[in-house]
């Protein structure tokens, strides 16, 4: 059985989710608390095997990163579509629990107003990437082995 596409199961399962913000609201004073994080694990866990006798811990987290993967992927595409400036042509959500999941976006102010120009906190960024050319010895050697940073002073003097 397919739990994302039971009905009964998953509007359940993400309003628990979504009234213990500790699991999710990065301010939330207990975020941090591993004890208060585990509790609220645990109370959803007790829920989850009600449909899922062998659900455990791990199968949470993955069930949970999924879910808020695929929504954040679905909530891209729906960005990129009204800023590519089609009015006609904005992507409509495929999944049937989208609109359940918008509490899991970040309230910031780019996100309080979509038309004022400016880096999206769900755009990727680009990570430079360094050669070994680019690296000082002592960068080198918090790199990678004493090896590689001789061979980076070698190819530095010649």
């Amino acid at each position: 059985m397919d739990i994302l596409k039971d009905h009964d199961f998953m509007p359940i399962f993400i309003d628990m989710f979504r009234e213990l913000p500790c699991l999710w609201q990065i301010n939330h004073p207990d975020y941090k608390s591993q004890t208060k994080r585990k509790a609220a694990l645990d109370n959803l866990l007790q829920f989850a095997k009600s449909v899922i006798p062998t659900a455990d811990i791990t199968y949470l987290k993955i069930l949970i990163g999924g879910l808020r993967s695929t929504y954040l992927r679905e909530h891209k595409k729906v960005l990129d579509s009204q800023r590519s400036g089609a009015a006609d042509d904005i992507y409509v959500p495929r999944l049937w629990y989208y609109d359940r999941l918008h509490f899991l976006l970040p309230s910031t102010p780019a996100e309080a107003s979509e038309d004022q120009p400016g880096p999206s906190i769900l755009e990727e960024v680009e990570e430079p990437s360094w050669s070994q050319e680019d690296l000082s010895q002592d960068e080198a050697l918090e790199c990678g082995s004493q090896e590689e940073a001789g061979e980076v002073l070698f190819k530095a003097k010649v």
